[in-house]
């Protein structure tokens, strides 16, 4: 018996030192979960202050820790083709007292939050315009930049997110299938 165990012992160490190899694994080389995510919307803004507006809504599905939302406005358009530029953005509107409006935003994993603001001498609620009508564009960008709808990482290029369209090129975003919500 005594010769038998050491055997035995070596078959055991064997077995295991077998199973745990993992040459046979499948590499994943693709994240197909990581697809941006993109729309539009035309908010109505709920009244706090004379000087403060706020939309807020929440994602149908809670976001992954590393996705990242950017919010863009339109703020006018060039042809056919809108303008848009990345929040926080800071109107000023040009009167004597150099007032100028804030449109600022925040996100969470369940959902974005859009803030108009004013400086104190300029009413909001006695200029709509700075509030209603307003277009939007929310991108749900995956920030670990891979998967098939991550960025593209050729020679290491760094997209500017201030620039919009560098950000649709970036990331693949096909803005014919951007809905309105």
């Amino acid at each position: 018996m005594k010769k038998i165990l050491p055997f035995i012992l070596l078959a055991g160490v064997g077995f295991l030192s077998f199973s745990c190899d993992n040459k046979d694994d499948v590499v994943v080389t693709k994240d197909y979960d990581t697809i941006s995510q993109s729309f539009d919307i035309n908010p109505n803004f709920t009244k706090v202050s004379d000087n403060l507006y706020r939309w807020s809504d929440a994602f149908i599905n809670p976001l992954v820790q590393s996705d990242m939302v950017l919010i863009y406005m339109q703020v006018g358009t060039d042809g056919d083709s809108p303008i848009w530029k990345l929040l926080p953005y800071t109107y000023y509107v040009g009167n004597p007292n150099n007032d100028a409006v804030d449109y600022i935003y925040e996100f969470s994993k369940y959902g974005a939050t859009i803030n108009i603001n004013s400086t104190s001498t300029f009413n909001l609620t006695a200029n709509p315009s700075y509030y209603q009508g307003k277009r939007f564009r929310v991108l749900i960008l995956p920030a670990n930049a891979t998967g098939t709808g991550g960025a593209k990482m050729a020679n290491n290029n760094v997209v500017d997110y201030k620039d919009y369209n560098s950000v649709i090129k970036y990331y693949n975003i096909d803005e014919s299938k951007i809905k309105t919500k």
